[in-house]
């Protein structure tokens, strides 16, 4: 299933996380509501788990951390998906709860979500 980025939709948070993993080089930015990191040429974008299965994106400059964010997966209960300006689709994580409704993380990538991607563990660049 590709989605129409011109549409919005929801996801469940395991499929988007399997999905963006494999979608490094097309992240423009990430952050929360506090702060921000910027893609940039010179810039690269590496995904880890810790040990109490916090995830972790990091954006890294040769083997320089640029920036972090630490997510924790049990404060996300799904991902809304809405288009963005241009080709630029923005990937809001959301809880439930007091949090309902506030995007505690978000993902802008240049292109949707394309679920046939998801299949084989390849790293794709669009």
């Amino acid at each position: 299933m590709t989605a129409n980025p011109s549409t919005a939709f929801t996801l469940p948070f395991s499929k988007f996380w399997t999905w963006v993993t494999q979608h490094p080089n097309c992240i423009l930015r990430a952050g929360t509501p506090e702060a921000v990191l910027f893609d940039d040429d010179d810039l690269h974008w590496h995904f880890a788990t810790e040990e109490d299965g916090t995830l972790v994106v990091q954006l890294i400059r040769g083997k320089k951390l640029f920036g972090e964010l630490a997510i924790a997966p049990h404060d996300v209960s799904y991902v809304q998906v809405e288009p963005g300006e241009g080709e630029e689709v923005r990937f809001d994580l959301l809880g439930d709860g007091e949090d309902a409704g506030v995007a505690a993380y978000h993902f802008v990538l240049s292109h949707g979500y394309d679920e046939d991607e998801t299949e084989g563990g390849r790293r794709f660049t669009h």
